[in-house]
């Protein structure tokens, strides 16, 4: 313990305030059921920006302030007296690389969301909600609960590990957890950002047919490199509705999965998607959204909804990265340029997913 020191930084989220704040503050103490873990690597994400901005929603477990940062991955350096010694927690020790699931929950079987199988839903003050109003990975250290940490398997760096947790967690659990897509379903992709390109990969692996839509051209490029035919792209500036119906796909696809998150993305998704199909709503990228009712109601389409993931999710993700079938989109910066990192994201100057690297931790993609 004598090597951990006193002291850190940490970027904080305080109430009233929309723009994140550099503290220093004090290293967190080792958790009894839980561990000490410094930081290797933490995923920035579009959620970072709500997250700051939000002022009014106040769920029980929040602090002020809090470090914000939910996707990270880290070394284990001190590990708690009350840790269980039950056959997971038994593999896990000092210095081992764990990857930092921020939504694990309770686990109290009395729990409406835990006891359901929704931790990531969970709202308890128990629960684990790393970076989501309690304290996150954009720091030199974190402590965790047990069952937040997840060992990183041999091959898989801690960059893309800290991807896992989010981008990846996110992208497996609504394409094969929710959604159950299958190989002989027709799938159609909006928004190639670093959780859509994560999803393409996934539904590759599936086998599904796939068209993709994105409004830049360098996202297409990749996921035409990545293996989705190219004459199964929509062109940058051609309208959605217009292409799929001159292909002849109009009526005919089962899933739309929609990584934006916008009016027009929804819009054209009751379109094409085939009656009695499925509109699967990932990205957040504006807050309502207007619907077709009775256009909807008539072809019997089913509207879901996902967020979050399993500590499954990140599991069966971060094995798929390990045997090379997903390779996450990253790029990596310093941990003291979290702001512009964070505009440049928010603000689309950034073709995958950032991940922040504290300050003397080698970067290692």
């Amino acid at each position: 313990m004598s090597s951990i020191p006193k002291t850190m930084q940490a970027w904080r989220k305080h109430n009233g305030n929309p723009e994140p704040q550099l503290d220093t503050i004090p290293v967190p103490s080792v958790p009894d059921d839980g561990f000490l873990v410094k930081i290797l690597a933490a995923g920035v994400c579009h959620s970072d920006v709500t997250i700051l901005a939000n002022d009014e929603t106040r769920l029980p477990y929040y602090r002020d302030p809090f470090t914000i940062g939910h996707e990270g991955c880290g070394e284990i350096v001190a590990i708690g007296s009350s840790v269980p010694s039950g056959p997971e927690a038994s593999q896990l020790k000092v210095g081992n690389r764990v990857a930092i699931n921020p939504v694990a929950g309770c686990s109290d079987t009395s729990c409406p969301e835990c006891g359901n199988g929704l931790p990531q839903l969970c709202q308890t003050e128990e629960g684990t909600h790393h970076g989501l109003g309690q304290d996150g990975s954009f720091a030199e250290f974190i402590a965790i609960h047990h069952r937040a940490a997840l060992k990183v398997p041999d091959g898989v760096s801690p960059a893309a590990a800290a991807v896992a947790t989010d981008a990846v967690m996110t992208s497996h659990h609504a394409i094969i957890s929710r959604a159950k897509i299958r190989k002989e379903q027709t799938v159609f992709v909006f928004g190639l950002g670093g959780l859509g390109m994560n999803a393409v990969q996934i539904l590759l692996g599936v086998g599904c047919r796939l068209f993709v839509t994105d409004v830049r051209e360098g996202p297409i490029e990749e996921a035409v490199r990545l293996g989705v035919p190219r004459e199964n792209v929509v062109p940058v500036g051609k309208g959605v509705q217009e292409w799929v119906r001159g292909k002849g796909w109009e009526g005919k696809i089962d899933v739309v999965v929609d990584f934006a998150g916008a009016q027009q993305t929804f819009s054209d998704a009751e379109v094409i998607v085939r009656r009695g199909g499925t509109i699967l709503n990932v990205g957040l990228l504006e807050h309502s959204h207007k619907t077709s009712h009775v256009m909807n109601l008539i072809k019997a389409i089913t509207v879901l909804y996902t967020f979050g993931g399993h500590s499954a999710d990140i599991v069966a993700g971060m094995k798929m990265i390990a045997d090379g079938t997903l390779t996450p989109q990253v790029e990596t910066a310093r941990m003291k340029d979290f702001p512009k990192v964070l505009n440049d994201l928010h603000e689309g100057r950034v073709k995958s997913r950032m991940v922040l690297i504290p300050q003397g931790v080698e970067a290692k993609l």
